[in-house]
């Protein structure tokens, strides 16, 4: 078992659950943006927000963001040690340094030094675009051995300044060099392990090597917190790390879809009407994790051959028919509701069980 260390209110390793982080994408300078995307995140379910902080005017927009939110927020620095620093003293929950590009050794000391008075975590995250050139050079390019001597280096370095607060990442966007390289180093230390396939790509592409990453190191045993790398909206991250999770049994699923494939009789747009319901029910499935309420099971479906006794074996349903449809709850049929009115009606039937139930 890796060790446990404490990123704001969450605890990262030594058994604690495994948290799902994402990274803003908007102008950290843009006060006002960076806190909008980081609530949406928190909606979503995101359990730590990472955000790059590339200049003092970005670091002043952090301290004010971090005056305003209770999120776990890390701060992502990378070349200027200084600014490592300044996040530490606004009150970052962790700072990620990257030993290939943060420059001297004495500039790793001090990081480490201001890490420690403030008890701030420290995640080391190498990535194979950035490791350092004795490396490069012993191992002859990039290699998953080379990406864990980085890695292991460096905590050997802060450890050996008394450090031991330290959450490792090492990826790649080759899948099977990064699960090569969390497995060699994952043998050699008990440094809590942040999971995730670097630029993996858009989101089809991204989604399909990050379930196989993170997933097979998850099966492995390898993996306390996440992240799900997409060229996308950073919510689509926290939701496919929610359902890699749930996939592999590490969270349960608060509210479960049933939408049928479609076929000649569906006659609503089906594919519309289930993104929507999934989209609009996840700030609904992040509530009642919260609350601990009971899983639900939600069916929509398009046509009136398999619609009907589908919904009626769920919580709640709807089934699409020509510019109408039927809304289930619990096995009964609640009425016929117009097309458009579906969703609406389906959120609210669910928010208003859910209000009783809490009362």
């Amino acid at each position: 078992m890796t060790r446990q260390v404490q990123c704001g209110k969450v605890a990262i390793g030594g058994g604690a659950p495994v948290s799902i982080q994402s990274m803003t994408n908007v102008d950290t300078r843009d006060s006002v943006a960076l806190l909008k995307q980081i609530q949406e995140l928190a909606e979503a379910g995101c359990d730590i927000v990472r955000v790059a902080i590339p200049d003092n005017e970005a670091l002043m927009s952090f301290a004010r963001v971090r005056k305003q939110t209770d999120m776990p927020l890390v701060a992502d620095i990378h070349f200027d040690y200084r600014l490592a620093i300044g996040a530490i003293e606004a009150g970052a929950d962790k700072i990620r340094i990257n030993p290939g590009n943060i420059g001297s050794a004495e500039n790793v000391r001090k990081v480490v030094e201001a890490a420690k008075e403030h008890q701030v975590p420290i995640r080391v995250g190498v990535n194979s675009g950035s490791l350092e050139k004795h490396i490069l050079e012993e191992y002859g390019g990039v290699t998953a051995e080379a990406l864990a001597k980085s890695a292991l280096e460096t905590v050997d370095y802060m450890e050996n300044l008394g450090f031991h607060d330290l959450v490792l990442s090492i990826k790649s966007s080759d899948v099977r060099m990064t699960y090569d390289a969390y497995t060699i180093a994952s043998r050699k230390t008990d440094v809590p392990m942040h999971i995730g396939i670097t630029e993996s790509g858009t989101p089809a592409n991204g989604k399909l090597k990050s379930a196989i990453g993170i997933g097979g190191l998850l099966l492995s045993g390898i993996g306390d917190t996440l992240r799900v790398s997409l060229t996308d909206d950073p919510v689509q991250e926290v939701l496919f790390g929610k359902r890699i999770l749930e996939a592999i049994g590490l969270r349960e699923k608060s509210i479960e879809i049933v939408s049928c494939p479609t076929c000649g009789r569906t006659a609503v747009d089906l594919i519309s009407l289930a993104e929507e319901a999934e989209r609009r029910l996840q700030p609904i499935a992040v509530r009642r994790q919260e609350k601990g309420m009971k899983p639900l099971k939600v069916a929509v479906m398009g046509c009136v051959v398999n619609g009907p006794g589908e919904s009626r074996e769920a919580d709640y349903g709807i089934a699409g028919g020509k510019g109408e449809g039927l809304l289930f709850s619990h096995g009964e049929i609640i009425g016929k509701i117009p097309e458009e009115e579906l969703i609406d009606s389906l959120i609210e039937m669910i928010e208003k069980e859910e209000s009783e139930t809490h009362d």
